[in-house]
């Protein structure tokens, strides 16, 4: 007997195939069901595009009447670039609906829900929720913060160095573990680091796939204004590059890195740096919904410090660096006692070649 969940995952399964290419929407899936049998499925594949149930009736037809749809997110209310689909299920002839969760945006949050059972329609809402929850977080923080959903993804040995002494870094992970990060940056709107990384290494910070892939903005934090112009950053035809800097740095050089093609962010200075709040409202008023933090330990640990980390991607290699000096993963203030610990809670421990991924989130979140 297929149940509910059974269904369900499908719908799930479907939706996360569209990972990357769907922000600022959700992830969503659709699946149609009669007499045990699946008559139609769909998924939202990219912004601006016809929403999981429009695709899923479409294959559908006549067999929708007396149907049960599973959707992984409640069918929307609103008109935006696209009709509400609450109205679509509701004169498709299905007389039961399985939503996985309500949907978080204000402009829906249970309205889609009030339409279809006011239309007689059966509803069950929470169904695997927890995994459509997860499958959403950055849709979900979006919706709740109005901020961009921040992925701290690190490399380090199993004694949690991050390069030498004199930083050397190249390479700690093996190339299976490199190609999932590579897969990382095809999914996220934007990358981001600080000039010291760019001063130190030089990175292209693009995607490199075996069949292409997207390229995410190129967030450069540089209070002062530091970026070379010869930088491998400062070529932006694969590629754009967004330097925020601060309020009062030389207009001689804005120009020239303007030139280039660059976009340059003015936002005010903090105590220790930008004032990263302010950073983040920038992002998200220019489009950006997740950003995937891949710089050193200074702007890692400053972000962690200020508790601005969504998720943390911590990839262990099988191999030691010792040594007083050697780099770690976050740096900042010292802490006198373990009571000053910031706590996570581990999702998942996943092995990519040789490598383990340690998949993390504030704890309580």
């Amino acid at each position: 007997m297929k149940t509910d969940q059974y269904f369900m995952n499908i719908a799930l399964e479907l939706a996360a195939t569209a990972r990357g290419k769907t922000n600022p929407n959700p992830l969503v899936g659709a699946v149609i069901v009669k007499d045990g049998m699946i008559v139609g499925s769909g998924l939202h594949r990219r912004a601006g595009e016809p929403h999981a149930e429009v695709h899923a009736f479409r294959m559908a037809g006549d067999h929708a009447k007396d149907a049960t749809l599973y959707v992984t997110l409640e069918p929307c209310s609103h008109y935006g670039k696209t009709p509400p689909c609450a109205e679509l299920v509701k004169d498709s002839g299905v007389n039961r609906v399985v939503v996985a969760m309500q949907d978080p945006n204000p402009l829906v949050a249970g309205r889609g829900i009030k339409i279809l059972q006011d239309a007689g329609i059966e509803v069950e809402v929470g169904v695997l929720e927890q995994e459509a929850r997860l499958l959403n977080e950055r849709f979900i923080h979006n919706m709740v913060k109005k901020t961009p959903f921040i992925i701290s993804k690190v490399a380090m040995t199993l004694d949690g160095k991050i390069a030498t002494y004199n930083g050397h870094s190249q390479w700690i992970t093996g190339s299976e573990a490199r190609s999932s990060v590579h897969q990382l940056r095809n999914e996220v709107d934007g990358i981001m680091v600080g000039i010291g990384t760019v001063l130190a290494d030089d990175p292209q910070l693009t995607t490199r796939l075996p069949n292409g892939g997207k390229n995410p903005v190129r967030i450069i934090l540089d209070t002062n204004l530091r970026l070379p112009l010869n930088a491998q950053v400062t070529e932006t035809a694969d590629a754009s590059t967004w330097v925020i800097t601060g309020e009062d740095v030389n207009e001689q050089k804005v120009q020239e890195l303007k030139a280039k093609g660059l976009e340059i962010i003015s936002v005010p200075i903090a105590e220790s740096g930008l004032d990263l709040p302010s950073v983040l409202s920038e992002l998200y008023n220019r489009g950006l919904t997740d950003v995937l933090l891949e710089g050193g330990s200074e702007l890692n640990g400053t972000f962690l410090q200020a508790g601005l980390i969504n998720k943390y991607l911590i990839y262990v290699a099988p191999k030691f660096i010792g040594g007083r000096n050697s780099k770690t993963p976050y740096a900042g203030p010292d802490s006198e006692t373990m009571d000053a610990a910031i706590n996570v809670d581990f999702h998942s421990i996943e092995q990519i070649g040789s490598d383990l991924c340690i998949t993390a989130y504030p704890k309580g979140e």
